[in-house]
């Protein structure tokens, strides 16, 4: 079936369900969930009953799109996203991102959970990411183009908003937030880094590393969206000095950094 149409059902539904036109699209990632928490006046679904939504498979993923306001602003959020280790192609890993632009949201906000090479960044620590790298083995672009989607070539040479950025940093800076900014590599996984791949990933630029991201920031850009995106450091990927490490741990460091990112993103939506 073709994309297009794909969407248009998508849209159908969320009609149907009193999910109209939104502003604000939100991407709530590993450990991240509980933003959705601070959304008013909420229309929740469960991406099982969306039309063509693939399914999360990732525990700690709950699976549920919701509508409503934040600061007098509506928003639309994903708890939880897809990944290209699922099993799904990109197009499926993006196509949420490409229902959001269909109901009107033109500023995408993304979050997740990341390992931290910059020996610089410490467990808990807020990004801002300021660029990425792709190394991931596919792209959601690749195929016939649709022009009413957007266009062949996007441009990035601005991928993540600096107007966007420079608010983050005046909010950060008013609230006491500590905020790392770098450059985020985007890799397949599942499996953690080996010692040489940090290496590797940190020597071409990277300031962290994660399996996300990426791909709905191209899709979103594609589409005329602008993009910012502020991970928390999880793990310190010193290849040196590396220690094991388990989903547990990530998922624990992510739900004690997650009360900085709540706060920053809420007065930053405010102002959007």
């Amino acid at each position: 079936m073709e994309l297009r149409t794909q969407i248009a059902e998508a849209v159908a539904f969320l009609n149907a369900k009193n999910i109209t036109e939104a502003h604000v699209g939100i991407v709530l990632g590993t450990g991240l969930g509980r933003l959705a928490d601070e959304i008013e006046n909420q229309t929740v679904i469960d991406y099982a009953d969306i039309p063509h939504f693939p399914l999360s498979t990732v525990e700690s993923h709950k699976g549920k799109l919701i509508f409503g306001e934040i600061g007098g602003k509506k928003v639309l959020a994903m708890q939880g996203r897809f990944h290209y280790y699922e099993g799904y192609s990109m197009k499926q890993v993006t196509f949420p991102i490409r229902v959001m632009r269909a109901l009107g949201v033109d500023t995408l906000l993304l979050s997740g959970a990341a390992g931290g090479m910059n020996l610089s960044f410490k467990k808990g620590d807020l990004m801002m990411i300021t660029d990425h790298i792709n190394l991931l083995p596919d792209n959601p672009l690749i195929g016939p183009n649709d022009n009413e989607l957007g266009p062949r070539f996007p441009d990035m040479s601005e991928t993540y908003a600096k107007s966007i950025q420079s608010k983050i940093e005046t909010i950060a800076a008013e609230k006491s937030i500590p905020m790392q900014k770098g450059v985020y590599v985007s890799v397949i996984g599942p499996m953690l880094e080996s010692p040489a791949e940090y290496r590797f990933l940190h020597r071409i630029g990277a300031d962290a590393v994660g399996m996300s991201t990426v791909p709905e920031v191209i899709v979103a850009k594609h589409g005329g969206m602008q993009c910012a995106a502020v991970i928390v450091i999880t793990d310190e990927c010193d290849p040196d000095n590396l220690q094991p490490l388990n989903i547990a741990e990530i998922m624990e460091m992510a739900g004690k950094a997650e009360i900085k990112l709540i706060e920053l993103y809420k007065t930053l939506i405010a102002q959007l």
